[in-house]
């Protein structure tokens, strides 16, 4: 991890100091909001006890020997709609609909109050729509099925009645009333059928609400042609359908009454249908000291304790309250509970009571506030908050990956600086931060002095080759001399033996010093060199004939796209360079090998490589392969001290070039790139 993302690390610790008083925020939203749970309890219970003197106008009770089956429940519609077979003018969602299992598939309804009328809404999925023949819609029997819709109507133990509607085509129908007596058309009743290709049929009807009995029931009868009888499908399993649930005017205006700015008053009867509504928990558009923004609100979600969400405290759109704390009323047992938004982030306290006569519970009173108004103070402080560490964490940030960047560019010039004192052999030049006086300025001047004594020790190191070749060369000759002499005196084989053992080592001690001395001789050679034009593809050609003349057990192969290759030097120095590399491939390779040399033009750069099959190099020499004295040769061999790749890298450096080996698919590549003259 380099020196930049450490400091940013650190400056995060900066977050430790926010974090406790995020802790004490949220202790204090906790213990504010169960302060008001509280509060909203007992307001719920107070009110619950007030309902009790109400009794009368809670729509369903226990002691109703009539109330059995399920119930449908009607929504109070704000506008009226209109009777053309279409759901979309009823102000209500779609969640507002409820389903029943058809034959073909699903049968959704809705039953809806505006003003004295009664509005039905039915959708069928039919994959066959049977119409009734003309004149047979009030006859029901297996000569005459047809698809109906009916709407049964009871007020036990009287009335027992059902509104039939079924069409002979779509558009406005004429509905009839079912009695013990038979059918009879209906005028205050409004229907329209509509048909939807492919799905089925849709029904819109207005009921006078005084035609109405106490309990209602759908059934929706499906055929498949005209002789086959029908299959109905009905909203209750009972013989007589329960009890027709609507809110009622009298707890209505009494829940406007009591609900207080801020606060959802609901209540239920016994089987949680919603029969009054008062208020709303909604928040102003702009709460002052809200928590808006995106970043604020991502680390607020991450600091407050999050809560069920919302939605399970909104009202239930079918008008029944499914809810828990709602099923736990009806049991007789109070409940408070509390919601957050996933969109605001407020969080929403409920209260839910049992109105009960005596021991019995006729209903549930729900209690809904947001927390808004007593957690403005937990907000404005925690949106602050906020803030405040995202400008200090964000300060602290930039100000230490600025102080980093600024620290880590002078360590990394300091690096570069001595890579490049390596690699160009400048050991003696001055460093980057040599005269600051931190630890930087300390660090450059050690790298300084290292450098100047390598420099001195590389230096002693190029000279030592041709000092030992001056010195050792008059001793050497003076052994030389004498041994020749020495064969021309009279010698027993013992002595003579070791006399030409001797001359053997002198012989190769020659060769060695004249190793030593070719790279000093390079170097001179390329100072004093006149530079001459001349075309390499014209050399190569001519120095790889007389490479296979030379080498017979070898095949070597040219192979260039050039028709010439300007370059500008010495002709002879860079065959000797060639004569180096292929030497060294000679070597390495064997037998019947072919050892290929490539010529080519690269950005400017002419390119000659020379690969050859063989071992491939050692991963830990391939940077100190071109240095003096260094060899991957085998150790029994006594023909080589390493100089050779180190004359060829002099040769391609005198002429502006470079040298690099590379393991290549079963051997090695030698690349040489030399500039070409402008």
């Amino acid at each position: 991890m380099n020196l930049r993302r450490q400091l940013l690390l650190v400056s995060l610790l900066t977050l430790v100091l926010p974090w406790a008083g995020c802790q004490f925020i949220r202790e204090t939203e906790i213990a504010l909001r169960a302060g008001q749970q509280q509060m909203l309890a007992g307001t719920a219970r107070a009110i619950a006890d007030s309902l009790t003197q109400r009794e009368d106008d809670f729509p369903l009770r226990l002691d109703n020997d009539f109330a059995v089956g399920e119930q449908l429940y009607g929504h109070r519609l704000d506008a009226l709609p209109s009777i053309d077979g279409y759901f979309d003018d009823w102000n209500l969602s779609r969640d507002s609909l409820r389903t029943l299992r058809g034959t073909d598939g699903p049968i959704r309804f809705a039953i809806g109050l505006h003003r004295q009328a009664v509005y039905l809404y039915v959708e069928v999925a039919d994959d066959n729509v049977i119409y009734a023949a003309p004149g047979t819609i009030a006859v029901e029997n297996s000569l005459h099925a047809a698809d109906r819709i009916g709407l049964v109507s009871v007020s036990p133990p009287y009335l027992n009645e059902t509104f039939v509607f079924g069409a002979e085509a779509p558009g406005p129908i004429i509905s009839y009333v079912r009695t013990a007596l038979g059918f009879e058309s209906d005028a205050t009743v409004a229907a329209h059928w509509q048909d939807v290709p492919g799905r089925g049929y849709q029904l819109e009807a207005r009921i006078p609400a005084g035609k109405l009995g106490t309990n209602l029931g759908l059934v929706v009868s499906n055929t498949s042609d005209a002789v086959t009888p029908a299959v109905r499908s009905a909203s209750f399993a009972a013989r007589a359908p329960g009890t027709f649930v609507t809110t009622s005017e009298a707890l209505t205006a009494f829940a406007a009454e009591r609900a207080q700015p801020g606060m959802r008053l609901t209540l239920t009867d016994t089987s949680g249908w919603r029969i009054a509504s008062a208020g709303d928990v909604e928040l102003p558009a702009r709460e002052r000291g809200s928590i808006r923004t995106k970043l604020p609100r991502l680390a607020y979600e991450s600091l407050v304790e999050p809560g069920q969400e919302a939605v399970l405290a909104e009202p239930d759109a079918s008008g029944q309250e499914r809810q828990t704390y709602v099923q736990e009323a009806l049991q007789g047992t109070a409940s408070v509970d509390w919601f957050r938004s996933a969109d605001s982030g407020d969080a929403i306290v409920v209260a839910a009571q049992p109105v009960m006569v005596g021991s019995q519970v006729i209903g549930a009173l729900v209690l809904q506030q947001g927390t808004d108004a007593i957690l403005s103070l937990r907000n404005q402080g925690l949106a602050r908050l906020i803030y405040v560490t995202v400008i200090a964490t964000l300060v602290a940030a930039i100000a230490l990956l600025g102080y980093a960047t600024w620290l880590s560019r002078r360590i990394r010039r300091l690096s570069i600086a001595a890579e490049d004192a390596l690699e160009n052999d400048d050991l003696r030049s001055t460093l980057p931060s040599a005269l600051d006086g931190d630890e930087v300025g300390d660090l450059s001047r050690s790298f300084s002095h290292v450098l100047r004594q390598l420099g001195d020790y590389n230096e002693y190191l190029r000279s030592l080759a041709s000092k030992l070749s001056h010195e050792l060369r008059t001793p050497l000759a003076i052994v030389t001399s004498s041994l020749e002499n020495l064969e021309h005196e009279p010698l027993n084989a013992a002595s003579a033996n070791y006399a030409a053992r001797a001359k053997g080592g002198a012989d190769r001690l020659r060769r060695i010093l004249t190793a030593m001395s070719e790279a000093s001789r390079v170097e001179e050679l390329m100072q004093h060199a006149e530079p001459e034009a001349f075309d390499l593809v014209a050399v190569l050609r001519s120095t790889v004939a007389a490479y296979r003349d030379v080498y017979l057990a070898r095949q070597f192969d040219l192979a260039t796209e050039l028709d010439a290759g300007p370059m500008r030097g010495s002709p002879e120095l860079l065959i000797q360079m060639l004569d180096k590399l292929v030497d060294n491939a000679v070597d390495f390779s064997s037998d019947g090998d072919v050892i290929q040399i490539d010529l080519g033009r690269n950005a400017g750069h002419l390119l000659i490589s020379v690969s050859n099959p063989g071992p491939a190099l050692p991963e830990r020499m391939r940077t100190q392969l071109f240095d003096s004295m260094v060899s991957v040769r085998n150790k029994n061999s006594d023909r080589h001290l390493g100089l050779g790749l180190y004359v060829a890298k002099l040769i391609a450096e005198g002429h502006g070039g470079s040298i690099s080996a590379d393991n290549i698919d079963g051997g090695v590549r030698f690349t040489v790139l030399l500039p070409e003259p402008d």
